[in-house]
């Protein structure tokens, strides 16, 4: 079988033909951003017309396989089938965009890819009537469709980077009252498992580092991975009752500076400097009091000055105290 090449602006697409429909086995190039196609040209025979064009509907198994560079890809509605790894190992990759919702995915498409935020699908079905939307977490608001279909694209990314639970990799599904119900009791599993869960597996399994062989280091990351995916699910609420979400705030609290342990802080020091919308929801939540907001303030990272400065104005606005006694000395 013929293997074609589709140049981009800066790169090529690899892709063979079967009976008029295109198939995408390959990428190279060094672009962040690969909107592929939803048409490619044909190959240039007997059989077909000149400039004949043919619809992509796969992308290969490993198509897109360790593109280091790759941060953003865009797949047309055409596309049914994406295959086993297609996105494995692609680990700045951050975004994907469906633009259909008829589509199936392989095996382990996204392996390894840690920085994946949202998975989108096409938003015709992501209606407010169609989702249990109730309690959204404080300040959110109504959500429009184009945010459905971010929420649901951000709960799905989660799914399959931090949950393993490729089971909710489900174009069709997703977003529905039934997919978010499976998403929560995904999410419950894990925040009631005990936090040293698989530990005697990795040590087993003889793991050569010892920061993450250590239990203390084991039970702290644990403790992380349950925080970023409650802050995920109270950030995007749609379905979630308010019980759960009393539950889950409940959890961020005993986990915020000042407690035994601090990791809902950590996370949010570490890891959420460009993402405002997450440290806004810590301080709404109650994370941040009047109690531990100097030192939250203390402990911002110098790299994060925007962070910095909501603190700042938030303990200004929420905290500030008036000391009667003192103004009425002489």
């Amino acid at each position: 079988m013929k293997e074609m090449e589709y140049q981009l602006p800066e790169g090529k697409l690899e892709y063979v033909e079967r009976e008029r429909e295109i198939e995408v086995t390959g990428y190279h190039g060094l672009a962040g951003a690969v909107s592929v196609p939803q048409e490619l040209p044909l190959f240039d025979d007997a059989a077909h017309s000149e400039n004949a064009m043919g619809k992509v509907t796969s992308i290969a198994k490993k198509a897109f396989l360790s593109k280091k560079y790759l941060r953003s890809v865009t797949i047309p509605a055409s596309v049914e089938n994406v295959g086993d790894w297609a996105f494995a190992y692609c680990n700045a990759l951050r975004e994907v965009s469906f633009e259909g919702r008829d589509v199936r995915f392989g095996k382990d498409v996204f392996k390894e890819c840690a920085a994946l935020r949202c998975v989108r699908f096409a938003a015709e079905d992501f209606k407010p009537g169609s989702l249990a939307i109730q309690g959204q977490a404080e300040g959110i608001g109504a959500l429009t469709e184009q945010e459905l279909r971010e929420g649901i694209g951000a709960l799905t990314a989660a799914a399959v980077t931090q949950m393993d639970a490729a089971y909710l990799l489900d174009a069709k599904e997703a977003g529905s009252k039934e997919w978010l119900g499976k998403w929560d009791a995904r999410m419950l599993a894990i925040l009631h498992a005990a936090d040293d869960e698989g530990y005697s597996k990795q040590i087993l399994c003889g793991e050569e580092d010892y920061e993450s062989a250590d239990l203390e280091t084991y039970l702290k990351n644990s403790r992380k991975k349950k925080v970023r995916l409650l802050l995920l699910r109270l950030y995007w609420s749609m379905g979630l009752d308010l019980a759960l979400q009393d539950q889950l705030k409940e959890y961020l609290l005993t986990h915020s500076k000042g407690c035994k342990t601090d990791e809902t802080w950590q996370v949010i020091r570490d890891e959420c400097g460009d993402r405002r919308e997450f440290y806004e929801l810590f301080a709404r939540l109650g994370c941040l009091s009047r109690e531990n907001a100097p030192l939250v303030i203390a402990e911002t990272r110098e790299d994060c000055p925007e962070m910095k400065a909501f603190f700042l104005k938030y303990q200004a606005d929420h905290f500030a105290q008036v000391d009667y006694f003192a103004d009425m000395e002489l």
